[in-house]
C-alpha cells in the first residue's frame, strides 16, 4: 500500500518555501562574508576571522542543500525523473547537511587551535574596522536568522543552515563584546578568548546535525517513532494475527517511511484490513508512506505468529 502521491504535492510545496527562504539568506551572507574577511584581515581580529570563516561554510553547505533540492524537485518532475531511482533523490539533501556539519566542524577546530596559539602572544587589533564590521554581522544574521527560522523544524537543510546562521549570530555578538572589552581595558586577551568560545559553541551543534544525517542514511527508526508501538498498533488493527518484518525509516526530512507484513485471518477481508492499517499509522505516528504485505494464517485458520 503506498500513500506518497498527496504527501509528495505537500513536501514539493513546502520545498519552492524553503529554497525561496536559502536563496534570500545565501546572496546576504555571501556578500557579506566577502566584507567580514577583508575587515579580519585588516583589523587582525581572530575572533572576526572566525566569524569570517564560518559565515563562509555557511554560503557553501547552503549553496549544498540548495542544489541538492533543486536536484530532488526536478527528478520528482515526471520529464526528469528516472526509473531507476525509485525513490527520487530526496537523499541528496541530507548528504547535503552531513557535508555542511564536516565543514563547519573543521572550521570550529581550526579557530580553537589558532586561538589557543594565539593566547600565548595575542596580537593587537585595529578596533574601529572590528567592531563595525561586527555590527553590521549582527544585522546581517539577525535577518537570516528571522527568515529561516520557521522551516528549521521542517527541513533538516534548513535546520543546518538555521544552526549555523544561529552560530553567526553568537559569533558577531561575541566579537562585538571584544571589541569592547579591548577599547575599555585594553586587555587584547579579550579576541582569541571570544574566538575559543565561539568554536565552543559551533563544534556540539554541528555533530547534532552530523548525527540526526548519518541516523537517516543509516536508515535507523526516526527518534519520535516507537517502533514496538507501532508492531502494536498494526497488531490490533481487526483482522491482523501477526506482524512481522517491520521497518521503520526517514527517507527525507518530514518524509517518515514503513514496511510490515501482516498475518490475516482467512475471514479478514483484505480491503478493509489495509485501510485500517493506513489509518492507525497516519493517526497515531504520521506515517502516510508505509508498504504493507498481507499473508494468510495457517490453512486450519489458526492466528499463530510467524517462525521470522
Amino acid at each position: 500500500m503506498g500513500a506518497g502521491h498527496d504527501h509528495g504535492a505537500h513536501a514539493a510545496r513546502a520545498g519552492d518555501r524553503h529554497r525561496g527562504r536559502l536563496v534570500v539568506t545565501v546572496t546576504l551572507l555571501a556578500g557579506f562574508t566577502l566584507v567580514e574577511a577583508a575587515a579580519a584581515l585588516y583589523s587582525g581580529s581572530l575572533a572576526l576571522l572566525s566569524d569570517a570563516g564560518h559565515m563562509f561554510t555557511d554560503v557553501l553547505g547552503i549553496g549544498m542543500a540548495l542544489a541538492a533540492m533543486t536536484a530532488a524537485r526536478r527528478a520528482a518532475r515526471p520529464d526528469g525523473a528516472d526509473p531507476q531511482r525509485t525513490f527520487g533523490l530526496y537523499r541528496l539533501e541530507v548528504l547535503a547537511a552531513l557535508g555542511n556539519a564536516v565543514l563547519l566542524s573543521a572550521v570550529a577546530v581550526y579557530v580553537l587551535v589558532e586561538a589557543v596559539r594565539r593566547l600565548g602572544d595575542p596580537p593587537q587589533v585595529r578596533l574601529g574596522a572590528m567592531l563595525v564590521v561586527a555590527v553590521g554581522g549582527l544585522l546581517v544574521n539577525l535577518v537570516a536568522f528571522l527568515l529561516l527560522r520557521a522551516g528549521a523544524r521542517q527541513d533538516i537543510n534548513l535546520r543546518g543552515a538555521y544552526l549555523e546562521v544561529l552560530g553567526d549570530l553568537v559569533g558577531s555578538v561575541g566579537v562585538i563584546v571584544a571589541a569592547l572589552v579591548i577599547a575599555g581595558t585594553g586587555w587584547w586577551y579579550a579576541d582569541p578568548l571570544v574566538a575559543v568560545a565561539v568554536g565552543m559553541f559551533i563544534l556540539p551543534r554541528t555533530w547534532r546535525l552530523g548525527r540526526a544525517a548519518v541516523r537517516i542514511l543509516v536508515q535507523a527508526a526516526p527518534e519520535h517513532v516507537d517502533v514496538p508501538a507501532v508492531r502494536a498498533a498494526l497488531a490490533a488493527v481487526p483482522g491482523v494475527c501477526d506482524v512481522h518484518d517491520l521497518h521503520v525509516w526517514t527517507l527525507a526530512s518530514g518524509m517518515d517511511v514503513a514496511s510490515a507484513h501482516l498475518t490475516l485471518d482467512p475471514q479478514a477481508d483484505i480491503g478493509t484490513v489495509l485501510a485500517a492499517a493506513r489509518v492507525a499509522l497516519h493517526e497515531g505516528f504520521h506515517i502516510d508512506h508505509a508498504t504493507l504485505q498481507v499473508e494468510p494464517a495457517t490453512a486450519t485458520g489458526a492466528c499463530e505468529p510467524a517462525g521470522w
